[in-house]
């Protein structure tokens, strides 16, 4: 499903043009991580009873530990963070946004949409995507000055120690956190929104109740509960993505940034390399703003001779 706005994937359109089956592409047109947590079994009622306070608490009290939230912030579990996302310029009378992009298109066009101004000066909201898509620019606390701060973080799994999760207690302020990205569960539709109790409760009152699904609750309190897991994903996906640079980089390309999800490289003509690669069913990510930029997810660890090959 697409709202028309640019995103990667797109699978099934590029099969339609290329040939092959949907199981025969190498999809690097995203950040998710290729090695997805292990779902395991849950019991029959998490799929049949409706969600009630329990596991909602399991499930925040997981998020609390892992992102290691200040005891002020509240958090908000929702159906992906595109949800979180779509609601949150409701929250104060609109104005002006600064967006810092280029970045993710989405908050933009969610302001947008709810007659706010959008520009890079705008003062009464800002958004920062931390660590940003597609090039990766990390943000300082000293950055966020609006009186309305939407923290994106929803590659920040990668790199812990950047978080601003410590802002989120502070008024104006909301972190949002993906599920889908750095557990590679993209599907399970689970984001987060944590910060100002306030703004964090009339967010919930939009978004009403039972707003995430009994089988995503259960997958993200095992999840979130899972160091050891987390731990060695994040020492996986930084020898994966160096492979990648150095892969990229023997081709001829030059790296501009990324995080180690996604990596974002300049080349001489983006489009003749999406096509190259398509031929060989690898789909790629490029950019309406740059004629320049090719941006790379990471391949499953079986799947690299594919892309190899095709280059």
């Amino acid at each position: 499903m697409s709202n028309g706005r640019d995103h990667g994937g797109g699978l099934d359109a590029a099969v339609a043009v290329y040939g092959g089956t949907r199981a025969g592409w190498l999809d690097l047109s995203t950040g998710i991580n290729p090695v997805p947590y292990p779902v395991g079994t849950f019991p029959q009622e998490a799929w049949t009873a409706l969600p009630d306070r329990a596991a909602f608490d399991a499930l925040n009290n997981a998020a609390r530990r892992f992102w290691n939230v200040p005891e002020g912030a509240a958090i908000l579990p929702a159906a992906g963070a595109s949800a979180l996302i779509a609601r949150i310029p409701t929250l104060a009378k609109a104005g002006a946004v600064s967006v810092h992009g280029p970045t993710y298109n989405e908050h933009a066009a969610s302001f947008a949409g709810l007659g706010w101004a959008v520009s890079s000066e705008g003062r009464d909201a800002q958004v920062v995507v931390h660590p940003n898509n597609p090039d990766g620019r990390v943000w300082q606390a000293a950055d966020i000055t609006a009186p309305l701060a939407i923290i994106d973080e929803s590659f920040c799994d990668v790199m812990p120690e950047a978080s601003l999760i410590n802002l989120a207690a502070q008024p104006g302020r909301i972190v949002i956190r993906s599920f889908g990205k750095f557990w590679g569960l993209a599907g399970a539709r689970l984001g987060f929104a944590i910060g100002d109790p306030a703004l964090i409760a009339k967010l919930g009152e939009a978004l009403g109740p039972w707003q995430v699904s009994g089988p995503a609750l259960a997958i993200g309190a095992a999840a979130l509960a899972d160091k050891d897991w987390a731990d060695a994903t994040r020492a996986r996906l930084a020898s994966d993505s160096n492979r990648l640079d150095a892969l990229m980089i023997g081709r001829g390309a030059k790296v501009v940034g990324g995080t180690s999800l996604f990596r974002l490289y300049e080349v001489d003509n983006a489009a003749k390399w999406q096509e190259r690669l398509a031929r060989g069913h690898v789909w790629s990510r490029i950019f309406p703003y740059s004629k320049t930029w090719l941006r790379l997810g990471l391949p499953a660890p079986d799947r690299w001779s594919q892309l190899e090959a095709t280059l």
